[in-house]
């Protein structure tokens, strides 16, 4: 079992300061997680943002309860130099829009990725596909656990937090060239173009409107 470190990573307090906003600006892609207080949205709130560039420096964003702005990372989400790389960017881009209105653009989720050129298995699931694709096998012991006092997070659940980032940078060059060697890179394309649509039909709560019942 390898755990993350916490080296290469900082911790800032309801939004990135202008010198991490200017860093994280320059790179072509970044890696963009969220923690939340539970999986359903408008009823858990968002409580931590994670960001990993391509050098592997991670920064956590403390939100505050009741928070509703962050201007640099909504500059930064929004910004079409970036390309933003979630596992399951579903319901992380989600939460970003309906707690501080951001339009996440471009995308490229992982597990979608995953479900198009890993068709060999029926396990897409973040810890599996890290294990996989770099050999590392993430500790996950922290997954549920309590986020909403983001002051006292413990180095666990930092250390858990950042290891949801590290490697998907990784993981988007590798499932990029199984999509492209399977002819099915255009068809993912047009499934993470589609996101923003799916997001909205959940802040609004339709479900299964593609469905015939």
């Amino acid at each position: 079992m390898v755990e993350a470190n916490l080296e290469n990573f900082q911790v800032c307090d309801r939004d990135l300061d202008a010198a991490t906003l200017a860093r994280y600006q320059g790179a072509e892609a970044l890696a963009i997680d969220t923690e939340t207080m539970g999986l359903v949205l408008g009823r858990d709130r968002l409580c931590l943002v994670q960001i990993c560039d391509p050098s592997g420096y991670v920064t956590a964003i403390r939100i505050a309860l009741g928070q509703r702005e962050a201007p640099n990372l909504k500059t930064l989400l929004e910004s079409p130099q970036s390309t933003k790389i979630f596992h399951y960017a579903r319901f992380d881009v989600a939460q970003l829009k309906y707690t501080f209105g951001i339009a996440t653009a471009p995308i490229f989720c992982t597990k979608i990725a995953s479900k198009l050129a890993r068709t060999y298995t029926s396990t897409h699931g973040l810890k599996a596909l890290v294990q996989e694709l770099t050999g590392i096998e993430l500790d996950k012991s922290s997954q549920s656990s309590d986020w909403g006092n983001p002051a006292n997070l413990s180095p666990q659940q930092l250390a858990y937090a950042a290891n949801d980032v590290r490697y998907l940078v990784e993981m988007r060059s590798q499932l990029t060239a199984m999509l492209q060697r399977e002819g099915r890179w255009e068809l993912a394309e047009r499934c993470f173009a589609t996101l923003p649509l799916f997001v909205d039909l959940d802040i609004m709560q339709f479900k299964d409107i593609f469905e015939h019942k």
